[in-house]
């Protein structure tokens, strides 16, 4: 039963969508040949670790501060029903920065050797990381209550995670890279903006002051059709520059679920029917990366 509760707190539908910049970073590196398997499995490790901590973060930092109450319409959180007690959090959120901090020390090794510069330089952005997923909505002045989260998932989900994921294989940085990084990033706050959406509301009450509060619901339906188009159009502008195969273009194959995704959160102003729309748009995010990368490494 405590697992049940704890796997829940994770959030583990939330990792596709963690996986995907890594996922991307790491097609890249196999297309530049670069590819490393090792170097791969302790990204995923790392990243999975980082999300777990970022989510249990948010459900502690939402709950001290507001925002998860009893009139909320999302899922509930453990720490908003009592099930996990505001103490055993802290433990838990202690537990996985100690192994965030560990995996990605491990993977800064692996990758770069005693190249103090190169691991010094990544251990910073690992702990910036880690202090941002802790801050979004945990502290005295949470970010994500100022409407700043999707400049931070943009850069963690995207320019971060895909870039310096690709530079740990091929240890260099590749501008062009920008460009499906950027879909990536576009894609994750696709994702968020589809919770702030469903929680305009609640937030309100909180003093959450995410893009849709600020924007209201019909700009943000507008502003999310802005991203899914925006990631598509980067990933197509790096393919036209690319071009070697007709391959390349499988991952057009995903904009229908894409549109899908958008269509649905047009439609539907209850917040609980939104709520599948998050998974759906965290899974379409992961397979538009899979079918992006497979396409590149057969052209």
């Amino acid at each position: 039963m405590k697992l049940k509760i704890w796997l829940s707190a994770f959030r583990l539908r939330t990792l596709p969508l963690a996986l995907s910049c890594i996922g991307m970073g790491s097609f890249l590196a196999g297309y530049s040949g670069n590819f490393n398997i090792t170097i791969f499995t302790l990204c995923v490790v790392t990243t999975i670790f980082l999300q777990i901590l970022s989510n249990l973060a948010n459900d502690y930092g939402d709950t001290v501060n507001g925002a998860d109450h009893i009139g909320r319409e999302g899922p509930t959180r453990a720490v908003q029903t009592g099930i996990i007690s505001i103490q055993t959090m802290r433990l838990a959120i202690a537990i996985f920065v100690v192994l965030s901090f560990v995996s990605g020390l491990s993977l800064l090794y692996v990758s770069f050797g005693w190249n103090w510069e190169s691991i010094l330089f990544f251990l910073g952005l690992g702990v910036l990381s880690i202090i941002a997923a802790i801050t979004y909505t945990a502290g005295r002045k949470p970010y994500g209550y100022a409407g700043l989260g999707d400049i931070s998932v943009l850069l963690f989900f995207g320019l971060v995670g895909v870039v310096g994921s690709s530079y740990l294989f091929i240890k260099e940085i590749k501008f062009l890279f920008i460009l499906p990084a950027m879909s990536c990033g576009l894609f994750s706050v696709a994702v968020l903006n589809v919770n702030n959406i469903r929680d305009i509301e609640s937030d309100k009450q909180a003093g959450k002051l995410s893009i849709p509060v600020r924007l209201g619901r019909e700009k943000a339906v507008i502003y999310h059709w802005s991203l899914i188009v925006g990631g598509l159009l980067t990933a197509i502008v790096f393919t036209i520059m690319n071009f070697q195969s007709i391959y390349q273009w499988i991952f057009l194959l995903l904009v229908p679920l894409l549109f899908k995704n958008a269509i649905g959160v047009t439609k539907n102003t209850e917040a609980l029917a939104l709520d599948p729309y998050l998974k759906q748009m965290a899974i379409s995010t992961l397979l538009f990366v899979i079918a992006f990368g497979v396409g590149l490494l057969i052209s």
